[in-house]
């Protein structure tokens, strides 16, 4: 696989900016290579006008959608938010509010597919929060208080079943064996 290939999934995937560093280190691969050919890459997205772009910002990259498609990405999102809820959603939803706070993986584990675009969702909808571990470098998700509120409870440990279903191990042993197992 090239530079430039394992530099666009990794930025494609990434729902934040990346350090020029943090990417060297992925792809195993000295900083100037990294910045050659994320410049490289940049060049080819602006000159082929797609719908996506490369920004940077001192040593930080990230893969964001073109400033030409802004009024379609705004109906887009606009109807993703103001729309019900998926069933897949409130799956991962229900997920989050008896087990939070949990990382995405764990989630992907739980649910069998990858969450990225239902957490996105979420978040845009103002149901979960997502706050980051700095020393484990994991981000986790949480329910926020306007989710309890829109329920009319006063405290998360009000919903149905809540003592019982959030201790219960049977996710946490799960989760203990490695991906391949399950």
């Amino acid at each position: 696989m090239s530079i430039k290939s394992s530099l666009e999934s990794l930025l494609f995937v990434a729902a934040k900016p990346l350090k020029v560093k943090d990417l060297a280190e992925l792809i195993k691969k000295s900083n100037d290579e990294v910045v050659k050919a994320l410049d490289e890459l940049a060049s080819e997205y602006e000159t082929d006008k797609r719908g996506m772009e490369i920004i940077k910002q001192g040593a930080t990259y990230q893969m964001v959608t073109a400033p030409t498609e802004a009024k379609l990405i705004k109906e887009f999102v606009k109807d993703e938010t103001m729309g019900e809820l998926t069933k897949p959603s409130v799956e991962a939803l229900t997920i989050i509010a008896y087990r939070g706070p949990i990382t995405k993986s764990d989630l992907d584990r739980i649910r069998g597919v990858n969450c990225a675009l239902i957490l996105r969702n979420l978040l845009l909808h103002g149901l979960i929060e997502a706050k980051v571990d700095k020393k484990k470098n994991e981000t986790y998700y949480n329910v926020t208080l306007d989710f309890v509120r829109f329920l009319g409870i006063k405290d998360i440990s009000e919903l149905p079943d809540y003592v019982r279903l959030s201790v219960d191990d049977t996710l946490d042993r799960m989760l203990a064996t490695p991906e391949t197992e399950t």
